[in-house]
C-alpha cells in the first residue's frame, strides 16, 4: 500500500499505457502498407508525409512519457511504505476524537484558539451512549485531556474504544471551535491500498492522518 498515488491510479496508467502502445503498432503498419502501395506516378504529398511523421514522433514521445510517469509513481510508492513502516514501534498522534481505553486511562489532545471557562467534555461508547461528562476550563492553545476510565457514577468502564466530544465556550456562552487527536504506538503498517494505514491501539488510521511521530518511552528498567 504505501503511496501518494493508488494502486488504481498505477493501474489506470498502465492501462493507458498498453492503449498508445497498440494504437503506436497501428500506426506503423499504415504508414508502411501507405508507403509500400502508394502510385509511383503520384508519390504521397511531402507536407502530408511530414505532418504523419510528426505524428509518430508524438505518440512515441507520449509511450516514453508515461513510462517516466510510471517510474515515479512507483518510486513514490516505495518511499512512502518505507516511511509507513518505519513507524512501527513509535508514539504518534493523528486526527480523531476516538481513542482506545487501556489499563492506564485513555487520553486525546486538544487545540482551541482562545479560553473556554464554560466547557463540556463528554466521552461516549463505541454505541454511542454516554458514559462520562465533565465540566472544565481550559486555556487557549494545545492541551492534553485525560480519562481513567471511570463514568460520571463512578463505575469503571470496560477497556476499549471511545470517543470525545469537546463543547467549547467561552466566557459569553459562544462556542470556540476545538480539534481533537488521538495518540498511542503503532502496532501495525498494512501498505496493500492505495494509503498506507498504521495499526494504533486497534485503529487503523491512514498515514495522512497523523500529524507528530515520536520515540515511544521505554518503560521499567532495573
Amino acid at each position: 500500500m504505501i503511496d501518494g498515488v493508488s494502486g488504481a491510479s498505477a493501474s489506470g496508467m498502465s492501462g493507458n499505457r498498453q492503449t498508445i502502445a497498440e494504437n503506436f503498432d497501428t500506426f506503423l503498419q499504415l504508414l508502411t502498407a501507405q508507403l509500400k502501395n502508394q502510385n509511383p506516378l503520384e508519390p504521397l504529398d511531402s507536407n502530408e508525409f511530414t505532418a504523419q511523421l510528426v505524428q509518430f514522433t508524438s505518440v512515441e514521445q507520449a509511450l516514453k512519457t508515461n513510462e517516466f510517469l510510471e517510474a515515479m509513481m512507483l518510486s513514490g510508492q516505495n518511499a512512502n511504505n518505507a516511511q509507513a513502516v518505519s513507524y512501527i514501534g513509535k508514539t504518534v498522534t493523528a486526527s480523531g476524537a476516538t481513542t482506545d481505553l487501556t489499563e492506564e486511562g485513555a487520553a486525546w489532545l486538544y487545540r482551541i484558539d482562545e479560553p473556554a471557562p464554560n466547557t463540556t467534555i463528554t466521552v461516549r461508547d463505541q454505541a454511542g451512549n454516554t458514559v462520562f461528562t465533565e465540566k472544565v476550563s481550559l486555556e487557549a492553545g494545545t492541551g492534553r485531556y485525560g480519562w481513567n476510565g471511570q463514568s460520571s457514577s463512578g463505575e469503571t468502564m470496560p477497556l476499549g474504544r471511545y470517543t470525545v466530544t469537546i463543547d467549547a465556550r467561552n466566557s459569553s456562552g459562544a462556542l470556540v471551535p476545538a480539534t481533537t487527536q488521538m495518540m498511542g504506538i503503532v502496532e501495525a503498517v498494512d501498505v496493500s491500498g492505495a494509503e498506507p494505514y498504521l495499526t494504533v491501539s486497534g485503529l487503523r488510521l491512514p498515514l495522512s492522518a497523523v500529524t507528530t511521530v515520536q520515540s515511544t518511552p521505554v518503560s521499567g528498567g532495573s
